[in-house]
């Protein structure tokens, strides 16, 4: 009796083993199972299959991608531009004390609008010298007249008369100079008079537009040519592009540019103005290009373009072959038909030959004559059949499918 339980003992923990790694065996085995069904929906949820008479009502056709001769074009990036002359820096020839800035960031100003007023004791003194001078002018004025007309008469000597020309000369000079740095601090000199003289010196904007600085305050003093504001004439927007080096021969003056804003969709125009002969650090050549008609946009703002090139032979499909789902381009290729039992009307099997279609993601490029530039993944075969007519049918069909 001992030694037969003796040896139900010994034979128990081989027993629980065995049951155990039994257990483990069928779980992966289960595991494995989920994990092929899983694998193979998967693999077939971009296959869409119609059956021969449905082929045949929607009017599949189907063909290889061919050659089409369409415009080429560049993708490049760039950003907005303005042209030097409408984007200004407003400074002063005399330092001052701003006593007024009536304009902020993002103010429309008008061309002559005065968009900030300085204060200086040397206004005044600029202003006096100046009156001061076209009274010593007018005097030297009419005594040269009188020396020449003793000169006439013999009545005068000669070193006289050459003193009132020199006298009459030197003032003409510093009237002539000081009348021109009047002007540079926007005092009118042919307005100027006795009770007319001031403290302060208004500044203009020199064009219409859009203030984009200010880096002033009143009470602040600017010293001559401190940047005190930014303004900035967005009516004539330029379009600067970014092309590779090697890329730069394809672009010429003229050709058209279609671009769009990071922050709008809205798909714009430009022309090509300049080809640059500097080829940046980063191996790019900029290309000046001028937008066509007006939009807001500001200086520096990030665009996508595409520069059409000119007539290229592209790999082209038309546009009924090519459909959009969630954001993406899509083409269906043929992979082949099957036969599968399927029931009738009757509810009886019968043979169904079955037409199968890959759903393959691909890049599109330029749109023309019905036509569209695409670039094909690598691993698609260049002789497969894809669907030029039916292919949202086919979209629809798959996608019905998976929510069955």
């Amino acid at each position: 009796m001992n030694k037969r339980f003796l040896k139900i003992t010994g034979i128990l923990p081989f027993l629980i083993v065995g049951i155990l790694l039994s257990s483990c065996g069928g779980g992966n085995k289960k595991e494995d199972n989920t994990q092929s069904d899983t694998t193979k929906k998967q693999e077939q949820s971009d296959i869409a299959e119609i059956t021969e008479a449905q082929y045949n009502t929607i009017g599949v056709t189907l063909d290889t991608a061919g050659k089409k001769a369409l415009s080429g074009v560049l993708k490049v990036n760039g950003f907005i531009d303005v042209p030097p002359q409408d984007l200004v820096s407003v400074s002063t020839q005399m330092g001052g004390i701003i006593r007024s800035i009536p304009v902020l960031q993002g103010s429309k100003v008008s061309k002559g609008q005065i968009i900030a007023v300085l204060e200086n004791q040397d206004y005044v003194q600029l202003q006096q010298d100046y009156l001061d001078s076209k009274s010593q002018h007018e005097l030297n004025s009419a005594e040269y007249k009188r020396q020449q007309t003793l000169a006439q008469q013999n009545v005068t000597a000669t070193k006289i008369l050459q003193q009132a020309k020199a006298n009459y000369e030197s003032s003409l000079v510093r009237e002539a100079a000081l009348r021109q740095r009047l002007r540079l601090i926007n005092i009118n000199p042919d307005r100027l008079t006795p009770s007319g003289i001031g403290s302060s010196m208004n500044i203009y904007s020199p064009i219409n537009g859009y203030v984009t600085k200010v880096n002033t305050n009143v009470g602040k003093f600017v010293n001559p040519n401190d940047i005190m504001l930014e303004i900035v004439n967005n009516g004539n927007l330029h379009v600067e592009l970014n092309v590779f080096e090697r890329d730069a021969e394809k672009v010429k003056p003229g050709q058209t540019v279609r671009f769009t804003l990071t922050n709008d969709s809205t798909e714009r125009i430009s022309i090509v103005s300049l080809v640059g002969r500097e080829i940046n650090p980063d191996k790019t050549i900029r290309i000046h290009s001028i937008a066509k008609g007006t939009f807001n946009a500001l200086p520096g703002t990030y665009v996508k373009a595409f520069i059409e090139t000119g007539k290229d032979d592209l790999t082209a499909l038309p546009e009924s072959a090519i459909v959009n789902f969630e954001g993406k381009k899509y083409v269906f290729v043929s992979v082949g038909t099957i036969n599968e039992k399927r029931k009738d009307g009757q509810n009886e099997p019968v043979a169904v030959k079955v037409y199968q279609f890959k759903m393959v993601e691909i890049s599109t490029g330029v749109s023309e004559g019905g036509f569209v530039a695409v670039q094909l993944p690598p691993t698609l075969n260049p002789g497969s059949k894809i669907v030029l007519k039916g292919a949202y049918d086919l979209l629809s069909k798959l996608k019905n499918s998976e929510e069955e």
